[in-house]
């Protein structure tokens, strides 16, 4: 048998069984874009946890390219994409990750994975706090509510029914979930598992009760202490007087 023949039936045998992965490739529903590209973080941008948008936006142009080069080199630090599934991983720890274009009224996917238990997560609309995520099951959150489940505005004031999901509707933790978001103007829908959790409730200004969100600004994934999974992330821009 010839060198050249021996050669490919070795390798051959050496790769026998292992499994070719290729790149997810974003697949968004009609009318939605992704907003990741499944390969890199190209359109995402490092933001200071829980940094006031009404803060950002008064900085000048000098002051918030010197906090930007900062936050992405903490982004750097604690956030990375697993290009072979096509998925953002996060190690909890750092900045947030925010997208680079600000949104007015959106519609948004996102599938969500936490890996172990007790994780803390969730996704800020317009820079503002949040879409709650938590393991239901974390005992050190039981007084917070945790176990009335993920999918809602749990930074609202006490009083707004939005603070509470309508359901428990999240899968086992590391299971993945399902968002599908919808904000206009200050109020916000919320679907989790195709399961409704939020009707329209207004999203308060955590930072500043006084004042309503601006009405425009990043959407930003948050996480926070534990190794967070997110892909599939697709937006949908809606249009002044749109639904």
């Amino acid at each position: 048998m010839r060198p050249t023949v021996m050669l490919l039936l070795a390798l051959a045998a050496g790769t026998a069984g292992i499994e070719i992965q290729t790149p997810a490739t974003p697949k968004p529903p009609k009318g939605f874009t992704a907003l990741f590209n499944g390969k890199d973080l190209g359109g995402w941008r490092g933001r200071q946890q829980d940094y006031s948008p009404d803060t950002e936006a008064k900085l000048s142009r000098e002051e918030l390219a010197a906090k930007q080069a900062e936050w992405n080199t903490d982004r750097d630090a604690h956030w990375s994409v697993d290009a072979a599934k096509g998925e953002i991983v996060s190690d909890g720890k750092g900045v947030f990750l925010a997208t680079g274009k600000d949104y007015g009224d959106f519609e948004i996917y996102v599938d969500w994975l936490m890996v172990n238990h007790n994780g803390d997560s969730g996704v800020y609309l317009r820079g503002y706090p949040q879409v709650q995520v938590w393991d239901p099951e974390n005992p050190r959150e039981e007084r917070n509510g945790a176990a009335k489940g993920s999918g809602a505005l749990w930074n609202d004031n006490p009083d707004n029914p939005g603070r509470w999901p309508l359901v428990k509707a999240d899968n086992p933790v590391g299971e993945w979930n399902t968002f599908r978001i919808k904000m206009i103007g200050s109020k916000v829908w919320v679907w989790l598992n195709g399961k409704a959790t939020v009707d329209g409730q207004v999203l308060d200004n955590y930072f500043d009760r006084t004042q309503p969100v601006l009405p425009r600004g990043p959407i930003e994934l948050q996480t926070h202490g534990s190794e967070i999974r997110f892909r599939n992330i697709y937006v949908r821009e809606i249009p002044p007087g749109g639904q």
